[in-house]
């Protein structure tokens, strides 16, 4: 499979993804530049397939990538994950996510964009 290496070793790219994974669940948009949000898509479809699924085998592999954040009182961003979001998309086969454009980052006109649940 190819993947952009976000000029980061391993460890360091696997933890930025882990964030904005858990992130993007909580949230259901956020900003980010176009290259991490091409790889963020990647990711956050396979979690909505295993939300999807539902078993406890999909839930032990979204475990693996999704950090146990709170999203409100007694939920966190797993929970969330397989009760609102698997449910939501059951019909529908892929395209979870979508990008969009926009403006260059100040500081360094880093290209950025808007990545979130359809």
């Amino acid at each position: 499979m190819a993947y952009s290496r976000l000029r980061r070793n391993s460890d360091q790219r696997k933890a930025l993804l882990r964030d904005l994974v858990t992130d993007i669940i909580i949230h259901e948009r956020i900003t980010t530049t176009e290259a991490k949000a091409k790889e963020l898509r990647k990711i956050a479809d396979k979690m909505i397939t295993l939300a999807k699924d539902g078993s406890l085998s999909a839930r032990r592999r979204a475990a693996e990538t999704v950090r146990f954040e709170d999203v409100k009182e007694g939920q966190n961003a797993l929970q969330k994950l397989f009760s609102e979001l698997g449910p939501r998309y059951q019909e529908r086969n892929g395209g979870y996510t979508r990008i969009i454009k926009t403006v260059p980052r100040k500081g360094d006109a880093a290209p950025m964009a808007i990545i979130e649940f359809v």
